[in-house]
């Protein structure tokens, strides 16, 4: 492809790596954009989306290496020529783990070196990494300064999706490569490292910096130089080479799990009306992505919502795996929250992850990594004292859509959004899952009243309904109950006071119960919760899709 072939947008290219198992994670698509911060004038790049990580690539001259030159050289197949950070996603897999093995380590004054990587899986089938990059994070964690054996135990339990920040290591690449055809055992760590410190190569790539890229400090820690790659790992002979070709370099890998993407300006109710952007939850982002043409604009951002959505929803069943049936996650993703700020008259939006698990529903500020950040959320509400509602366009404070409220008894109302009527629709249907969920794991719940005078408690019971026991009547004694089925209405004056509306099953008559309560909206709200499970129950096939899942 030549430069002037490019176009501003085009068309999204298909392909699937491998015919004969045509399922998403071995699917790409490409396609040119343009790409901006959101400020400056755009410029052009390509589009390049697998199942679990979105990249952003621009286009750079190269000569073309002709069919002998191929043949002689293999060069086609090398490890990335710039020393820039890349962010690579793994899946880890039931056999193998994540297909890789390490060297180095502090105690070494070496970096964490990929020194073997196993064929055909996890980290093979990325196509993303190469026996001699230095891994510098884990999930967003240096572990530069880490000794070998503590590397491996990150490694080890760092979850069944790993996103590895990884750096090219050059003067260490023949030497492991040498390695791994003599066999070295695996575990002989240390014998590795004093032989690669000994290695030829190694120690003159250690003394002449302005050759290399990556200079590792002794303590842990890589520095880049100023200078560019050994200009012979990229040298090709003149009489070798044919015309011009487009070679596409990485700018920036953004991983799709629990990503989100957004046309709205950050922060804002402002719709870009030919634009988007995905953000990773390790903090990176594509920038502003610029499409002219709206059809290919809606195709990117289903293609891009449907890899996030299915990495999401993988995540939660790898979760669930740990939780009791009463206990799982109904669902995950990111929502944005408006917040009121006294110094602006407007209203500004904070992007929130929203949990719905077992009996709570819960807000992070960023995605829990692991079960035990489950157990950190910013804000935990119970499911059955909280009330969700959609808000009607004609309710909408500003020009943000598909927005909800979440309210909790004592607790001020969270004004919500999402990008999609399509999201909109799922956390809905998730939220009615929940109720179903959390109120047949309650069974029960009594709220201390006053009944004509008397103390006493109502009860809401998922078998029975509503039942009244005054205090100091027997244990079994009931001063009436009802189905919830037989409720007819209900009244409150907003403080204490509520009236409930009962029709007899044999007289048809109204009979009307009146109660004060003093956590009233907590009682209205878990009320609302009961009888919506209720609705919700009599469709067989909606309850018996909440018990099996």
């Amino acid at each position: 492809m030549r430069v002037d072939d490019l176009k501003m947008a085009t068309p999204i290219e298909e392909k699937i790596l491998d015919q004969n198992l045509k399922d998403a994670f071995l699917q790409v698509r490409t396609g040119m954009v343009m790409v901006s911060d959101g400020k400056s004038k755009p410029e052009l790049a390509r589009l390049h989306l697998t199942m679990e990580v979105i990249t952003l690539q621009r286009p750079e001259t190269v000569q073309a290496i002709s069919p002998t030159a191929a043949m002689l050289g293999s060069q086609l197949s090398q490890p990335p020529l710039e020393s820039k950070e890349r962010m690579v996603q793994i899946t880890r897999q039931k056999e193998g783990g994540l297909g890789l093995s390490i060297k180095g380590g502090s105690e070494h004054k070496l970096p964490i070196l990929i020194s073997r990587i196993y064929k055909d899986h996890a980290a093979d089938r990325t196509g993303q990494l190469f026996v001699g990059d230095a891994i510098i994070k884990v999930n967003g964690e240096y572990i530069t300064a880490c000794n070998h054996d503590d590397a491996v135990n990150i490694l080890r339990n760092a979850g069944d999706i790993v996103v590895l920040t990884v750096k090219h290591y050059r003067a260490a690449t023949p030497f492991l490569q040498k390695q791994l055809s003599r066999e070295t055992p695996e575990s002989d760590n240390d014998a590795t490292c004093a032989e690669l410190k000994a290695d030829e190569g190694w120690r003159l790539a250690q003394s002449n910096n302005n050759n290399n890229n990556n200079n590792f400090n002794g303590n842990g820690t890589m520095n880049n130089s100023s200078s560019s790659m050994n200009n012979n790992s990229n040298h090709r002979p003149n009489s070798l080479c044919s015309e011009p070709e487009i070679r596409w370099v990485d700018i920036v890998c953004v991983p799709l799990m629990m990503a989100y993407v957004t046309r709205y300006i950050y922060g804002t109710d402002k719709l870009r009306t030919n634009a988007f952007e995905v953000r990773g939850l390790n903090g990176t982002t594509t920038g502003v992505i610029h499409l002219d043409d709206l059809a290919i604009l809606s195709s990117w951002l289903k293609y891009i919502t449907e890899n996030i959505t299915g990495l999401t929803n993988l995540q939660m069943k790898l979760y669930n795996r740990n939780f009791p049936v009463g206990e799982r996650i109904e669902y995950m993703g990111w929502v944005n929250e408006g917040v009121l700020n006294s110094q602006i008259s407007w209203q500004t939006y904070v992007p929130r992850f929203l949990v719905l698990k077992g009996t709570e529903v819960l807000l992070f500020d960023n995605p829990p990594l692991n079960i035990a950040g489950l157990n950190k959320p910013n804000v935990a509400y119970k499911v059955y004292q909280t009330m969700f509602r959609v808000v009607k366009e004609s309710e909408t404070v500003d020009s943000r859509q598909h927005c909800f409220l979440l309210q909790s008894s004592g607790h001020d109302p969270k004004y919500l959004s999402v990008e999609t009527r399509q999201e909109l629709l799922r956390i809905e249907n998730s939220w009615n899952a929940a109720i179903v969920t959390s109120v047949i794991k309650l069974g029960r719940k009594t709220f201390a009243v006053s009944h004509q005078g008397r103390s006493g408690g109502l009860t809401l019971d998922w078998q029975t309904g509503f039942s009244l026991h005054e205090s100091g009547s027997e244990p079994n004694a009931m001063t009436w109950q009802y189905k919830f089925s037989q409720l007819r209405g209900s009244s409150d004056d907003g403080k204490s006071k509520l009236k409930l509306h009962f029709q007899d099953q044999e007289t048809r008559s109204i009979e009307t119960k009146e109660l004060e309560c003093q956590v009233l909206q907590s009682l209205l709200f878990c009320m609302h919760a009961f009888l919506t499970a209720k609705v919700a129950s009599v469709d067989p096939q909606f309850l018996n899709s909440i018990q099996q899942a």
